[in-house]
């Protein structure tokens, strides 16, 4: 099976571009962005952001996992509050999956033209993809050509599968909420275009949420590596809590006060945070090497998402990578009213993905 209403990596063609909502649905919270164009730029007019609380005491109490299912009442329940709260009026949307509801690979092939490749395609990905290919959505996009070793021109694909029934569930979703569900993408998609667009670089992203990090390697607002970790926010909160004696809430408090540099009796955050964080910049370092074993090159690490946010993470990775780094802003590439500037620059890290969804018709 192809496309989500559109195919995943289409542009949006045939889908009106006029004001919607671009909305990331995550592990716990649901975030929001109304765009429209103003001066030929996107622009964000509205948003909003609601997470649960429940899920620091019931792990099991989040709106998605990596089990590949999501609570469809209560996401319904959170994207109406969400939508009541930002007091809009639109009701077209255009949304993502997670990154842990899609497979994805890197495939070479030989250089053929677009529509051998998609002939070519489906083949190779019976053997990658772990669930038959009736019960998934497919695509893929070139992201760039080599010589093989006997100098035989090459093309790499960037291949992602999305089980029908994560669609079908988000259909449901929207649906329910009173909204109409326009398009679907991979989050990492979004990612890429909300923190690359413009950029000649290569850059290493690093999302890092509660449940759940993504890694991404992006350039141009293309997508070029994507992989998840289970290893994210909540980790580090738990080791805080095991680590220092206090309730979950306290330890989620302190990590979002103090990050890495805060010290909390005899225990530095940090000592107790780092081996968990490692596991995460870990996974960034093998998509570094794997991608730059192809003769490319990462110029920089950006952190998104809530546990992108912490104190001192940018700083921590710098010297560990060697790289510069910084925490996301996606939002230096749109326009945005004054008034809501202060706002969106302290929650500019968490909604990269819904900015990056939104983004999506208008360039």
């Amino acid at each position: 099976m192809f496309g989500f209403f559109e195919r995943i990596f289409s542009k949006g063609v045939g889908v009106p571009r006029r004001p919607h909502l671009g909305v990331d649905i995550g592990t716990v919270s649901v975030k929001a962005v109304e765009m429209d164009m103003r001066s030929g730029k996107p622009a964000v007019t509205n948003y909003g952001l609601i997470e649960t609380g429940d899920y620091l005491e019931r792990t099991n109490s989040v709106l998605q996992t990596s089990s590949l299912s999501i609570a469809e009442g209560e996401a319904v329940a959170v994207l109406k509050a969400l939508i009541s709260q930002m007091g809009t009026r639109i009701k077209d949307v255009v949304a993502t999956v997670p990154a842990f509801s899609s497979f994805t690979s890197i495939i070479d092939m030989p250089v053929m033209n677009e529509e051998e490749t998609a002939k070519a395609v489906p083949y190779q990905a019976r053997s990658l993809v772990p669930l038959p290919m009736s019960d998934v959505t497919i695509d893929w996009i070139p992201i760039g050509q080599f010589e093989g070793r006997e100098g035989e021109k090459k093309q790499r694909i960037f291949l992602v599968s999305v089980p029908n029934e994560q669609i079908r569930a988000h259909k449901a979703v929207f649906k329910k909420a009173g909204l109409n569900l326009k398009m679907l993408e991979v989050e990492s998609l979004s990612l890429a275009r909300s923190l690359t667009t413009g950029s000649q670089e290569n850059v290493l992203i690093i999302d890092i949420g509660a449940f759940s990090s993504t890694v991404v390697i992006a350039g141009q607002g293309l997508l070029k590596y994507s992989n998840q970790t289970d290893f994210a926010g909540n980790s580090m909160t738990q080791a805080l809590t095991k680590g220092l004696g206090i309730s979950v809430r306290r330890a989620e408090a302190l990590k979002r006060q103090r990050g890495l540099s805060g010290m909390a009796g005899e225990y530095g955050l940090s000592t107790l945070m780092i081996p968990f964080l490692d596991v995460i910049l870990n996974e960034g370092r093998k998509a570094k090497e794997v991608f730059e074993g192809g003769g490319n090159k990462v110029s920089k690490i950006i952190f998104s998402g809530g546990g992108g946010m912490m104190q001192g993470i940018a700083e921590y990775a710098s010297k560990q990578f060697d790289l510069p780094a910084e925490k996301a802003d996606p939002f230096s590439l749109v326009a945005y009213a004054p008034e809501i500037a202060p706002l969106l620059k302290s929650e500019g890290s968490r909604l990269s993905v819904a900015t990056g969804v939104g983004m999506k018709l208008f360039i």
